[in-house]
Formats: C-alpha cells, sequence, structure tokens
C-alpha cells in the first residue's frame, strides 16, 4: 500500500465515532523506515473561512483496522494535536 492508497481512506476515531478526515502526510522512523505516524488535518474553523485547527498526528500503534475505504483508530484526539509551523 502507498501514500496514495492511504490518502483515499477516511479516518474514523471507534471511541466516539467521529469522523476525523483523510491521511495527508505520514511520519517515518528514519533508522528502521517504518511508519511511526499518519497525519490527518484538523478541523475547520469557521466553514473554512478562517484556516483550520493544528493537524492530528496518530501514533501507528493506535491504528486498530485498516480497510478498503477506512482507517480505525482507538485514540484520545486532545493528545494527538500536533503544532506545524511552516
Amino acid at each position: 500500500m502507498d501514500l496514495c492508497e492511504l490518502k483515499r481512506k477516511e479516518v474514523i476515531n471507534i471511541c466516539d465515532g467521529k469522523r476525523l478526515g483523510f491521511v495527508t502526510d505520514l511520519e517515518f522512523d528514519m533508522e528502521t523506515g517504518c511508519i511511526r505516524a499518519i497525519i490527518v488535518p484538523g478541523p475547520c474553523r469557521l466553514w473554512g473561512i478562517l484556516g483550520r485547527e493544528q493537524d492530528y498526528r496518530f501514533p501507528f500503534e493506535n491504528i486498530r483496522s485498516v480497510g478498503p475505504d477506512v482507517i480505525l483508530i482507538d485514540v484520545d484526539l486532545e493528545k494527538c494535536l500536533q503544532h506545524t509551523h511552516f
């Protein structure tokens, strides 16, 4: 499976059934080449006019299942927020 295939899968939190969005990026371990986490954009502010909230970073160990259409995760959303600076 490559990043293009992952980007077409919706991420859903099984704790509350919340739809979180689609994968936009991956974080890798530079030494092993293994995936450390998936990155999903945060929610929109005021219908997207004011941009987005912080991105979500979901550690690989929180992924419970990868299906044909969705990725199921089990996380506390507050712990997965990450600050991004460009």
